[in-house]
């Protein structure tokens, strides 16, 4: 029995072992007792994960492939959750112990994945996993490059995130269009921030929906008072903004008083 891969899910089956075994091995296995997988397939990289000395689960929305896990791997069936990731209460099976990250994830989804790890942060000590190259680039941009955006800056404010290798197209089934990229996320040692989260997320996200902008355009609907409008950071456009700029600025519109929500 095989599983077909299915595209309105985004499936794209990985068949290289080595890969597996190296995106397996990418995990540190420091902080944890669990590891999740997303989005298992057939398993081609749950089986290199068993060697490790955690507890594997897997959360698949597949049913064909649940079927296929479950049949192939006896010994995880009763950690086989057939869910929606997105839409899953990590405490209901994990309580409020740490957890590892890990998969091979469909494209429509990668981003939405990164988000909802970084909304979890308090849980998710580790991550590591494959997306469209694209994707990896835009997570562990630096500032002054192009691909450096909101995805980077919220990741990179709680997760030190490192680019580890490219992965042609011809070792999935079916090949994609483009090529991959595997990358590591650890939770810095200090990870709360000395603002308010969301109001974080506010400024990141306004200042990058016009990143051609300075940010004195870009952030006026922050109704910025004349003093701070007179702050140099304000001359420059959001991808020359470091993670701690960005934290820093967020501070100053604080103090500025117009923390419109």
């Amino acid at each position: 029995m095989t599983v077909r891969p299915k595209k309105h899910l985004g499936q794209h089956f990985l068949k290289d072992e080595n890969i597996a075994k190296k995106i397996a091995d990418s995990l540190t296995l420091e902080g944890y007792g669990n590891i999740l997988e997303i989005g298992p397939g057939m398993g081609v990289l749950t089986k290199y994960l068993l060697k490790k000395d955690k507890t594997i689960w897997v959360v698949e929305i597949d049913r064909e492939s649940i079927t296929y896990l479950k049949t192939h791997f006896l010994h995880l069936s009763d950690r086989i959750i057939n869910e929606d990731f997105l839409k899953m209460d990590l405490n209901s099976y994990f309580k409020n112990e740490p957890l590892a990250i890990i998969g091979n994830f469909p494209y429509n989804i990668s981003s939405q994945i990164v988000f909802k790890t970084i909304e979890m942060r308090d849980q998710i000590p580790e991550f590591s996993g494959m997306f469209q190259k694209e994707v990896a680039q835009r997570i562990t941009a630096i500032p002054g490059n192009k691909s450096y955006g909101i995805l980077s800056v919220l990741t990179q404010a709680f997760f030190d995130a490192e680019y580890l290798f490219t992965v042609p197209p011809s070792v999935f089934d079916p090949p994609p269009k483009v090529d991959s990229g595997v990358i590591r996320l650890l939770r810095k040692k200090n990870y709360t921030l000395p603002v308010d989260p969301a109001y974080f997320f506010r400024v990141v996200k306004t200042a990058f929906n016009q990143r051609r902008k300075t940010l004195r355009n870009s952030l006026k609907t922050f109704n910025l008072s004349d003093k701070l409008k007179e702050d140099g950071i304000f001359a420059l456009r959001p991808e020359q903004l470091t993670v701690e700029q960005f934290i820093e600025l967020t501070k100053s519109l604080a103090q500025d008083g117009n923390r419109n929500r």
